[in-house]
């Protein structure tokens, strides 16, 4: 089969980058006088999540420091729901990857998934809250503020999410996800998030944000009672600095890796057009993705696969990974079961886009739209098939910065990783006009 020629492209973004990343975290904690409320020896929880969050060592670390520079005795919590299989260890070895030990931070981490029951709602719902978090005199709320990857509205991911699945532990999330079936996500994270503000002790919050290459654009410090109305103004920003890909027509999508520290769906359904269907973008949804390929899983992810389902195609290395237990618990946690069923899978990559390419309909395998990524946090550069060479021409958002060059698997008949593939030399012809 001939495999259509390539040529990677940088795309320019709207990226405001913050290069003191600590000193933002300082000067927003101290506009906050949180002297004000948090006394020399009291306790404050910090939480700490499970996405690879751009810089979430240092900022959780500064936090730390800005504690102890008060008096107060800071100790660290994961907050994560049901991720590293729903126990208290494995979401201590998640905070390792990230870099966040007791060694790194210079305070202890209280990892635990018992909760308390802090309220229950009119229509019977109870609502859980961390147990260590419970018993400290305050509690700092840490979180990425983005869109998220299956509701839409004016809060989606962040502070206010935190407080609701991440805090709410295994038993919490069990309970909201099942509850957004019949309720919506907006009503049960306002309303869980108020009930939480008003029983435990949230002094205040941290919200970073991030530009489309996966660095901190932005940190803001919130007061507790200003949770609500802040992020509805960050998520605004949080969805203009959003990565995309650069064409929305795309008949293969070929990603590295997918993973939770990349997503809380594995592959940002942003990123891949797939928000409301597993499978398809739905009307108004861009990009319109036909099939995708995913050759691998992160290593952060500990084998969790969760939204492995939304792929057509894998290969038989990632299935062999797969922590059944860590990804039953997640997609069943999360209401989302279909995101781990195991699609057609083989030995190499060359088997899979032999079939790939065969089930685009009537396009040619050298004329398809192809796209290859690292994964979808990491969209600056993107390998995209000869069919979009014109249009890439005539884009100023665009730089085109190889040649044409075969795709080409190595002799174990797998592609190399997308990074080594770029000084990659073929025979095709030079790009029209470099």
């Amino acid at each position: 089969m001939a495999y259509p020629q390539m040529f990677r492209i940088r795309q320019h973004f709207d990226a405001p980058t913050l290069h003191d990343v600590p000193g933002a975290v300082r000067e927003e904690i101290a506009k906050l006088d949180p002297g004000q409320k948090i006394k020399p020896g009291q306790t404050v929880a910090i939480t700490a999540g499970s996405r690879g969050v751009a810089n979430i060592d240092t900022i959780i670390k500064t936090v730390v420091e800005e504690m102890k520079a008060l008096g107060a005795e800071p100790y660290i919590v994961p907050a994560m729901g049901s991720h590293g299989g729903g126990t208290a260890e494995g979401q201590t070895d998640i905070l390792a990857g990230y870099g966040i030990t007791e060694e790194t931070m210079g305070c202890p981490i209280q990892s635990s998934m018992e909760v308390i029951q802090i309220g229950t709602t009119e229509f019977g719902m109870p609502i859980y809250f961390d147990k260590n978090a419970s018993e400290a005199d305050h509690v700092v709320v840490v979180n990425r503020v983005k869109p998220h990857t299956g509701f839409v509205g004016e809060i989606e991911s962040g502070l206010m999410k935190m407080m609701l699945i991440g805090l709410g532990k295994h038993k919490g999330a069990s309970v909201y996800h099942r509850a957004i079936i019949h309720h919506s996500f907006d009503k049960i994270v306002r309303l869980v998030g108020k009930v939480v503000r008003e029983e435990m002790p949230i002094a205040f919050g941290v919200a970073t944000l991030e530009n489309p290459y996966d660095e901190t654009a932005m940190i803001k410090a919130i007061d507790a009672p200003d949770f609500e109305k802040v992020e509805k103004e960050l998520q605004v920003k949080a969805k203009k600095w959003c990565p995309s890909l650069p064409f929305e027509d795309v008949d293969l999508l070929i990603i590295d890796e997918i993973g939770k520290d990349i997503s809380g769906s594995g592959m940002d359904t942003n990123t891949i057009g797939r928000k409301r269907n597993d499978h398809k973008a739905m009307d108004g949804e861009t990009p319109r993705v036909l099939r995708i390929f995913v050759r691998d899983l992160t290593e952060a992810t500990h084998g969790n696969a969760c939204g492995i389902g939304m792929a057509e195609f894998t290969t038989k290395r990632l299935v062999d990974k797969i922590d059944y237990h860590a990804t039953y618990t997640n997609v069943i946690t999360g209401q989302h079961v279909s995101a781990a069923a195991v699609p057609l899978h083989y030995e190499t990559d060359a088997e899979i886009l032999q079939v790939a390419l065969e089930s685009i309909g009537l396009i040619e395998p050298e004329n398809a739209r192809v796209l290859w990524i690292p994964n979808t946090l990491d969209v600056g550069e993107v390998e995209a098939s000869e069919a979009y060479l014109e249009l890439a021409q005539m884009r100023d958002d665009l730089e085109i910065l190889t040649d044409l060059r075969p795709l080409e698997v190595e002799p174990d008949a797998n592609l190399p990783p997308f990074e080594a593939y770029r000084e990659r030399v073929g025979t095709a012809e030079p790009v029209p006009g470099d």
